[in-house]
């Protein structure tokens, strides 16, 4: 009922839209009324005059629009609607209010019957929004319709060319811009009119009045057992036949429902290409006027018949939802592309904004740092000049100094709280050096064994060189010798295989401990960053906050961490220690 209610609106809006003659949105009272009781004679439903007075009675509101007819028409009208009225009488009475005010002035290459068609067949392809229009995909579909009925050949490249150049501004082409597009011949450019007309009508059965397929046949009577050709029209849910394909005078219909069959007959009679349809009350028995119609024709009711078992509508219709759930598809994907671009993009400028917020903390912490290290050295010159100045009398030195160290005591105790805070640091730091230090001992482990791995290896390998001269030796002896050395090549030789594979053995140890060595340097690894970590915080945490200390009599190597956790001896251990590595690989 929600798609009857659709399709019988879209009817009426072009009637409404015709009856405001001054573009203002708004009809009078008088047309409405008139409007509704055709409206109610045309679908069949009762009049209430009453109702109709009451809802449009004559006061001080003056015309009404779309939006305030609404409820009357959905109320009174459209909620009594069955499907018992002429669709046709009630296109052609809107049909008939809207034509004249719309229809273009210029000559056209169809007739006003074929325009009606087309207008009706908009009304079905258009989209279920106001105002009405269609959009270019439903277009392709109508025009390559219309090129096949008419048997021509489709050209893609024109219709994208007019596609191009169709108007930004716009969605779709109105009810009569479709019309005046299709009448001006622009893509059927070689038809003469009547094939034109024949092709929009064969569209306009398919599309409107649910024709599958028509064509004349012979039918078998069921009392006088005679032939008589028949004009048979199929649709969703019967056949019916007419005497010619005028139309005019019906002979019957066969209703066909799901327990409804087709059936292919052997020739007989002097009758061929026969086909039997069964229903529950009746046979019928037709004859085609050669195989590949009779073949059209089975396939189409067996069609029909697989789709009314399956409940689903006719094809054109189907395909036409399909259509229109893909281009809603479209626009929800196109809609929540837009809405992902746009959390990007605020996204983007809110880190933006934060980075900036960040690079101004930043320098303002460095000019603060500035000028704190500058204050800082200049009170460290001018205690120095204090120094240098109060050497020569003792006693003013030590009055000074007690007042210092007064005042550092002051300064010492404001700054209790915060080396408590401290402490908690300091201990965790101390965890991530004892990791550290203990990574070391894994370190230095692995590499005692990599070393003696090594000496073995390279012992080894002595060996087998001493082997190797010997056997050279014992080539050039005598040929009296030769046997026994021959045998004594034999057992080196069996001795060699056996350093071999000892030898292959250290070098899968050494690999194994190699891979050990590389585990332990990646803890060493996470142990220095951990420890780098902390230091960070712990620089962090404690600022510029740091007491003035002698330095260390002896030097010490400098790393970016600050001091490093070896002397120099060691790191020239490390140094010979590691081309040593490079040298043997």
């Amino acid at each position: 009922m929600g798609g009857l209610k659709d399709e019988l609106l879209k009817t009426i809006w072009h009637a409404f839209t015709a009856l405001d003659l001054d573009h203002s949105g708004k009809v009078s009272k008088s047309q409405l009324k008139v409007l509704s009781h055709n409206l109610c004679t045309v679908l069949k439903v009762p009049h209430d005059p009453v109702a109709l007075e009451e809802h449009f009675r004559d006061d001080d509101e003056g015309p009404v629009s779309n939006q305030g007819y609404m409820p009357y028409l959905n109320k009174f009208i459209l909620e009594k609607v069955q499907d018992n009225f002429d669709k046709l009488e009630l296109n052609r009475m809107c049909w008939t209010l809207c034509v004249k005010k719309n229809l273009t002035k210029s000559p056209l290459l169809i007739e006003e019957e074929d325009s009606f068609k087309v207008w009706v067949i908009f009304n079905f392809l258009s989209e279920d929004k106001y105002p009405l229009i269609i959009v270019p995909e439903e277009i392709e579909y109508l025009l390559k319709k219309l090129t096949d009925a008419m048997g021509g050949v489709w050209q893609q490249e024109q219709f994208e060319d007019y596609k191009v150049n169709f108007d930004d501004g716009k969605d779709g082409l109105s009810a009569w811009e479709l019309i005046e597009l299709i009448g001006t011949g622009q893509f059927s450019k070689g038809m003469d009119r009547q094939t034109v007309s024949m092709a929009i009508n064969e569209v306009f059965n398919e599309l409107i009045l649910d024709v599958l397929k028509q064509g004349y046949m012979m039918k078998k009577g069921h009392r006088r057992k005679n032939w008589t050709e028949r004009w048979f029209v199929l649709k969703p849910n019967m056949i019916s036949y007419y005497v010619s394909e005028d139309l005019k005078d019906k002979k019957g219909d066969i209703v066909l429902d799901e327990n409804c069959c087709v059936e292919s007959l052997p020739d007989k009679d002097g009758k061929k290409c026969l086909f039997l349809i069964k229903c529950l009350d009746k046979t019928f028995e037709i004859s085609a006027s050669d195989k590949k119609k009779k073949q059209e024709w089975i396939q189409a009711i067996h069609s029909t018949i697989h789709l009314l078992k399956l409940g689903s509508p006719p094809p054109h219709k189907e395909a036409r939802q399909g259509r229109r759930e893909r281009r809603k598809k479209l626009l929800a994907e196109q809609e929540e592309l837009e809405r992902q671009m746009k959390e990007l993009q605020a996204a983007n400028e809110n880190k933006q904004r934060e980075l900036e917020t960040v690079r101004k903390k930043l320098e303002e912490a460095a000019s603060r740092a500035a000028e704190e290290e500058k204050k800082r050295l200049e009170t460290q010159v001018e205690l120095q000049a204090r120094f240098s100045t109060e050497l020569e009398r003792e006693k003013l030195i030590r009055q000074q100094m007690e007042e210092q160290v007064a005042q550092k005591s002051c300064e010492l105790e404001q700054y209790l709280q915060r080396v408590r805070e401290l402490e908690d640091m300091y201990l965790k730091l101390q965890e991530a050096l004892e990791d550290e230090r203990q990574a070391r001992q894994d370190e230095e482990t692995v590499r005692k064994l990599q070393a003696r791995l090594l000496e073995e290896e390279s012992s080894k390998r002595a060996e087998l060189e001493r082997w190797h001269l010997e056997q050279q030796q014992a080539i050039e002896m005598t040929e009296a010798e030769k046997q026994e050395l021959e045998n004594q090549r034999i057992i080196k030789e069996r001795a060699l295989q056996e350093a071999m594979a000892q030898l292959e053995q250290l070098e899968l140890e050494r690999k194994q401990a190699l891979e050990q060595y590389e585990g332990v340097k990646k803890k060493l690894e996470m142990a220095t960053s951990k420890t780098k970590s902390w230091k960070d915080k712990v620089a962090q945490h404690e600022g510029l906050i740091r007491l003035i200390e002698p330095g260390s009599k002896n030097p010490h190597l400098i790393t970016h961490w600050g001091p490093a956790a070896f002397t120099q001896a060691e790191l020239e251990e490390r140094e010979k220690s590691w081309k040593g590595k490079k040298g043997t690989e």
